[in-house]
């Protein structure tokens, strides 16, 4: 076990807390074994008859993966390779596969930052998940900062997303809150950070009974605390509809720049900040995954994680936002005028025959 996870059994309830809060709570490969073996254990063990996943203070639920061993793996090989990184990449899909499939009651506690990694452990199957947020939450997949993509399942998630709004969290990178979690179908419910204790307590209550029904009863008293309807992403919906239904980057500023509202100007903002080349392969890799199962949009992403680093614009990004602070990325191409089809194609060749590919046995 991980000494970042932590782990405990009551009431019939098997509790998890990411335990690092100096990373905020980021994925290290060691965390991503911890919380796969529990789970194994936990999915045959008859005791366990739901799961709660959390943070372990409100600050972060967890920020994402382990972006400086990213960094660190990534830049000690040439072209990016590295067995540590290929491992990390290729056990977290796994995990996230699991989550999604998991056959109880999984609860994720959303209360603070949740990004990247921390989106693919919360995101699980809809057949039994609970997703709670508050009004610390802070949401995002915000991989095209980093000159990556949105992994760990997010073409799957995002791009079912109603209205483009997938398309449009994962080209730009927004950061949204809980009223736009709930609004865009990334959450379930809203409890105050302060109530998160006892939403636990009414969890343990109802023992084998619909946990699921428990936690929308128990949220409902703190509906009005939260309204979707009165989200950004609600008042901008039709604004996301027409510019993030473009077929192309390019297209999608370009629709952007004949709106004049403060939305599609901060809009514009945000985008002329991210990787030209990353926003592409975003779009291109959202627009695939509309059609494809979770365990092939995982699959897929493991080859696009693969091209990405041999690329090194992920290591760019990194080295300008977290190592070196100074902002100021050195993209590859530099503009988007650069960025050719064949250089987006390029992130989905094929790497491995199918019977050898990492994640061959995911169904």
């Amino acid at each position: 076990m991980s000494q970042f996870i932590q782990s405990h059994v009551a009431d019939h309830i098997g509790t998890i807390t990411l335990d690092r809060p100096q990373a905020l709570n980021s994925l290290s490969l060691e965390m991503v074994r911890a919380l796969t073996a529990l789970l194994h254990d936990w999915r045959d063990d008859a005791h366990v008859r739901a799961v709660v996943i959390r943070g372990s203070s409100g600050k972060a639920f967890c920020a994402g993966g382990d972006i400086r061993f990213f960094h660190q793996a990534g830049s000690a090989t040439p072209r990016g390779g590295s067995a540590l990184l290929e491992d990390f990449f290729t056990e977290e899909y796994a995990l996230n596969h699991l989550i999604h499939h998991f056959p109880k009651p999984y609860i994720a506690l959303m209360d603070g930052i949740v990004m990247g990694g921390g989106m693919g452990v919360a995101q699980s199957g809809p057949a039994s998940r609970v997703r709670i947020v508050t009004e610390r939450t802070k949401m995002a997949m915000p991989e095209v900062n980093i000159g990556l993509f949105p992994d760990v399942g997010g073409s799957y998630f995002l791009s079912r997303c109603s209205a483009q709004i997938g398309t449009y969290l994962g080209v730009t990178g927004a950061v949204i809150g809980a009223a736009d979690a709930l609004f865009a179908g990334l959450a379930d419910h809203f409890v105050p950070s302060a109530q998160l204790p006892l939403l636990q307590a009414h969890l343990a209550q109802h023992d084998a009974v619909d946990f699921r029904g428990a936690a929308a009863a128990f949220a409902a008293q703190f509906a009005d605390q939260c309204d979707p309807a009165g989200s950004l992403l609600a008042q901008q919906r039709a604004a996301i509809a027409q510019h993030f239904s473009a077929t192309t980057v390019p297209a999608i500023l370009a629709s952007l720049a004949h709106d004049a509202t403060p939305f599609a100007l901060a809009t514009m903002r945000l985008m002329q900040q991210r990787s030209p080349l990353m926003m592409s392969v975003t779009l291109a890799q959202l627009r695939r995954g509309e059609e494809l199962s979770l365990a092939d949009c995982l699959r897929m992403e493991r080859t696009m994680v693969r091209h990405v680093f041999a690329h090194g614009e992920v290591l760019e990004g990194v080295r300008a936002v977290v190592i070196d602070k100074d902002n100021q990325p050195h993209w590859q191409p530099a503009t988007l005028d650069a960025v050719t089809t064949e250089m987006v194609e390029g992130f989905f060749a094929p790497i491995w025959p199918t019977h050898a590919h990492p994640l061959r046995a995911l169904e």
